[in-house]
C-alpha cells in the first residue's frame, strides 16, 4: 500500500461514499482495511459505505477464498438530481484523468 495522505479537518467536495467508490477502482481486489487508510475512515464506515454502493446498485463483489473482488457498476448513474444522465464511469473517469495529469497515477 502506498502512503496514506494527512488527516484533514473541515468540509470537502467528495464525500467518503466517492472516495470509497474510486479506491475500489483503483484496485477492485483491495481490502477494507487498505480502503479505510487510504481514505482515512474506520473499518466499518468502510464496510457500511461498501454496503449502501452495493445497495444503490453501484458496486458488486464476489468471493475469491477469503477476499473479495469488487465490481464496479460503470453505467450507473449518480443519485443527485443535478447529475441526472451522469453515469459513475464518468466521475471515475474524471477522478482519474486528475491524478494522471498530477503524475499520481492509482493510489494503491
Amino acid at each position: 500500500m502506498g502512503e496514506v495522505p494527512e488527516p484533514h479537518s473541515g468540509w470537502t467536495f467528495l464525500t467518503n461514499h466517492a472516495r470509497v467508490l474510486a479506491a475500489i477502482a483503483d484496485d477492485p481486489a483491495t481490502r477494507i482495511r487498505d480502503i479505510a487508510a487510504r481514505c482515512r475512515l474506520t473499518e466499518r464506515a468502510v464496510q457500511k459505505i461498501v454496503a449502501d454502493l452495493e445497495g444503490g446498485g453501484y458496486l458488486s463483489h464476489t468471493r475469491q477464498g477469503r477476499s473479495n473482488a469488487y465490481l464496479i457498476e460503470a453505467g450507473t448513474i449518480l443519485r443527485h438530481p443535478a447529475e441526472s444522465g451522469l453515469a459513475v464511469a464518468e466521475l471515475l473517469t474524471l477522478l482519474a484523468q486528475h491524478d494522471a495529469e498530477n503524475g499520481e497515477g492509482p493510489r494503491r
